[in-house]
């Protein structure tokens, strides 16, 4: 191996963080066999196109791991956070997921996800400072 070197970058590049990911997604699908993944994706847009919320996640292993779910000041209490999850979990549940992943920390939404089925399965406290992180699991099956 040549000399390497650790850089700082605050700003990296898209192809920089593409590598890092697939490096990290080749070595996970070595080490468990297990090869089929997919982005599960959904945009809540108003009547102008524009974006009032999402969800990003991906399938993998059996499991739905959401890693964001928003929706906009203006478009909340009506519903669509549900929406978005539940139809996130409808498209895991058809093709096989055995149940649904996602974090969330004390200021953010853990009641409105236990109201839906998730419960708690770990607890990061002080994180940050004067809060907690939460790891949410709810079987689909």
């Amino acid at each position: 191996m040549e000399k390497a070197r650790i850089e700082f970058a605050p700003s990296i590049s898209d192809e920089d963080r593409t590598s890092i990911v697939d490096g990290l997604d080749s070595y996970n699908i070595a080490v468990t066999g297990l090869a089929d993944w997919e982005a599960v994706n959904f945009v809540l847009r108003g009547e102008e196109g524009e974006v009032l919320g999402g969800l990003i996640a991906l399938l993998w292993g059996g499991w739905l791991h959401v890693s964001h779910l928003w929706v906009a000041e203006a478009a909340r209490g009506q519903g669509f956070g549900s929406q978005l999850l539940a139809e996130a979990e409808a498209y895991a549940r058809a093709r096989g997921a055995m149940g649904a992943t996602l974090e969330t920390y004390s200021f953010q939404a853990r009641p409105f996800y236990e109201r839906l089925g998730y419960e708690v399965c770990g607890t990061l406290e002080g994180y940050p400072p004067g809060g907690a992180k939460f790891f949410l699991k709810k079987l689909l099956r």
